[in-house]
């Protein structure tokens, strides 16, 4: 009996060694698809750079051509406990007010232009965005020394456990129930500019996170079921004043 469990344990280790869905290596990102290419956006605002409170609204376009038009009615959001936080590499960079840049730990949400690429949770509740159910071992890795920095992994999948610090994502508890991730920081990953940024469930209206943008359950299961991959839908965040002052060769939605 001992000799024969023993030869069965080998077998299965040997057949998990070998298995494809063993990722010995982090991928390297999508090619990013510019905001000119998008259909969908949420726009997120807050009043000032240090604001945890913003508002977020909803905007749809038929083609590339076509102006914006607002789908649903606003709504009220949080964003990182220290506010908000300019993309070092990215488009606002050149901010028309005095702003901090983000980096990682710094407790801001990132300010910029940012796809929409995929969802999270518990539950699927009818996304069309690619699903990844959380489990025991679902980790976003923030370690900037890892070759996973600022992605989202399966403990057991991946062979090359290269990391100190991560997120443990269903620990997290009921913020954590539904998420969409922000494609910050993924073009490639620059170590140390921020990781791990999602779309996911307040605490409560007044309580910022980490980093990430949070709201109401209920309206965070709207968007995520109003997503569609093939619109390529966006996230632009930043202040009203700074969305207010981008150029207008940008197309931006118009805020009231």
């Amino acid at each position: 009996m001992g000799s024969k469990f023993f030869a069965t344990c080998v077998a299965i280790f040997a057949l998990a060694i070998s298995s494809p869905s063993q990722v010995k290596k982090s991928s390297p990102p999508p090619e990013k698809v510019p905001f000119r290419k998008s259909l969908q956006a949420i726009i997120v605002t807050t009043p000032a750079w240090n604001s945890v409170r913003g508002t977020a609204r909803t905007f749809e376009r038929k083609n590339t051509k076509s102006n914006w038009k607002a789908v649903g009615d606003e709504f009220p959001i949080v964003v990182g406990r220290s506010g908000l936080g300019n993309d070092p590499t990215g488009p606002t960079s050149g901010s028309v007010e005095s702003s901090p840049s983000k980096h990682e730990g710094d407790g801001r949400s990132p300010a910029g232009f940012f796809p929409l690429t995929s969802s999270f949770g518990n539950n699927d509740v009818g996304t069309k965005l690619p699903f990844t159910k959380l489990d025991d071992f679902t980790e976003c890795v923030d370690d900037t020394k890892s070759g996973f920095y600022n992605e989202i992994v399966n403990r057991m999948r991946v062979g090359n456990f290269d990391w100190k610090s991560s997120e443990k994502m269903l620990a997290v508890g009921p913020q954590y129930d539904l998420g969409v991730f922000v494609a910050y920081n993924s073009y490639p990953a620059v170590r140390g500019n921020g990781s791990c940024i999602f779309l996911h469930i307040w605490k409560d209206a007044d309580t910022g996170t980490s980093g990430c943008t949070a709201m109401t359950k209920e309206n965070l299961e709207r968007i995520v079921r109003w997503l569609d991959p093939a619109k390529n839908p966006y996230l632009i965040q930043m202040t009203e004043a700074e969305y207010r002052s981008q150029p207008s060769s940008i197309k931006l939605p118009k805020l009231k």
